[in-house]
């Protein structure tokens, strides 16, 4: 659930559940109830869930896919750039292989 931000990004974008600039973080998987405790924990952590399907659909997540690290800004800005559950969804559906 956390490969397609960098840690540092994970650390400080978090923000409490409402909040305008909360970001979001796509999760995969064939399990709807695992797919709810990670949506579950996410929440905790100060993030909002983007469902991306099921597992054979989590190559979209990937190195080189338009989610993998770029919706949160670069590496090199520590902070990062809230993403929203819209952008996240809009570079998920942007991915093609």
């Amino acid at each position: 659930m956390f490969n397609n931000i960098f840690f540092r990004h994970l650390g400080s974008l978090a923000r409490p559940s409402g909040a305008p600039d909360r970001s979001a973080l796509p999760i995969a998987g064939d399990d709807p109830g695992a797919k709810a405790a990670v949506t579950a924990f996410l929440d905790s952590i100060g993030y909002d869930a983007v469902d991306a399907g099921p597992v054979a659909q989590s190559w979209r997540q990937e190195p080189g896919t338009p989610v993998y690290g770029s919706p949160y800004g670069p590496f090199s800005d520590e902070a990062g750039t809230p993403a929203s559950a819209a952008a996240i969804h809009a570079a998920l559906v942007g991915a093609h292989r």
